[in-house]
Formats: C-alpha cells, sequence, structure tokens
C-alpha cells in the first residue's frame, strides 16, 4: 500500500516557476510509480508525468509540454513536478498518484494515466496562477 502527501502549492503570478512535492511512504519494494495528475474546476483529470521508482525512468502524456518535469529524490523516494513559465490556465488541483505496474506496457501503453490506472493518490495541492 502507498500513503501520498502532496505539498508545495500555491498562489503565483504568471511566468513563475513553482515546485510540488509528493511525499511517498508504504512501499517494501522499489517496483512502484509514481505519477503527477491535474484536474482544473470544470474539467477532466488530466494526466501529466510519471516516474518509475525502481530507476528513474520518466513518461509524459505530453511530450510537447516541456515546462514540467517529474524528478524524484533516490534517498528519500519523494517525487518532484517543478513548472517553469506558468500560466493561469495552469490553475488547478495537482495530485500524485502510485501504483505497483505489472508489465512495461504499463508505461509504453501509457496506461498509467488512463482511468483507474493508479491505485492509491494522495489529498493534491492548490496551485493558482494569477498576477
Amino acid at each position: 500500500q502507498l500513503q501520498l502527501v502532496e505539498s508545495g502549492g500555491g498562489l503565483v503570478q504568471p511566468g513563475a516557476s513553482l515546485k510540488l512535492s509528493c511525499a511517498v511512504s508504504g512501499y517494501t519494494l522499489n517496483w512502484h510509480a509514481i505519477a503527477w495528475f491535474r484536474q482544473a474546476p470544470g474539467k477532466e483529470r488530466e494526466a501529466l508525468a510519471c516516474i518509475e521508482s525502481k530507476d528513474g525512468t520518466t513518461h509524459y502524456k505530453n511530450s510537447g509540454n516541456d515546462r514540467f518535469t517529474i524528478s524524484r529524490d533516490k534517498a528519500s523516494g519523494t517525487v518532484y513536478l517543478t513548472m517553469d513559465a506558468l500560466q493561469p490556465e495552469d490553475t488547478a488541483e495537482y495530485f500524485c498518484a502510485g501504483s505497483y505496474p505489472t508489465s512495461r506496457t504499463y508505461y509504453t501503453g501509457n496506461f498509467w494515466a488512463a482511468p483507474g490506472g493508479m491505485g492509491y493518490w494522495g489529498q493534491g495541492t492548490q496551485v493558482t496562477v494569477s498576477s
């Protein structure tokens, strides 16, 4: 079972950067996947990025968006989402989520980004981009 706690959200001005943290606990073997999602009011939840705990390999749902970077601290297991050049349309609740993949297709087939692809969720952290 995974426990996930997000932090680092807040109010920032357009063009600013922000780094979100996801404290991960409850795992015994280092083979889980951690991903970041966001959901804006009135919109569907959007998958952003995923990282493999065993070796730090990253996967991005939208390869054309290079403003967001997922990373991790191997020692602590904390996963980060660094967001650059934030815009008002980035305003949303940001969630980290975790799962235990059973095959490589979980990553290569973007199953991590699909509804039901993640079994454990944090409570979310709000990011508001406004001048």
